[in-house]
């Protein structure tokens, strides 16, 4: 993965407003990314300062070892889960290319 890439997957992440979720497939789709994987692997290797909380898989649910820190983080910005799930619909980010766009 080239270091553009990396960033651009950044910046996306940190794009994700306080209250909203996006979930892996969403930030390689904005970012331009080949899979939502290359999501979580950046998120585990770089995301210690970026809102990983923010990030769920695509049935919106967060990984299981990190569910209950994620889902308290989540809670804190009134993003609710019934059975440990968010409702996508409710709180998924609409991703908008900024004009002038983000890359």
């Amino acid at each position: 993965m080239d270091d553009e890439l990396h960033e651009r997957v950044r910046t996306v992440i940190l794009s994700v407003p306080a209250g909203k979720v996006a979930t892996y497939g969403d930030i390689a789709d904005a970012s331009g990314a080949p899979s939502p994987r290359l999501i979580g692997r950046i998120l585990a290797e770089d995301g210690h300062d970026l809102p990983w909380h923010r990030i769920l898989r695509a049935n919106g649910t967060p990984a299981p070892h990190l569910a209950h820190e994620q889902l308290e983080l989540l809670r804190a910005e009134g993003v609710l889960a019934h059975d440990q799930r968010v409702d996508l619909r409710v709180y998924r980010w609409k991703t908008e290319e900024p004009e002038g766009g983000l890359w």
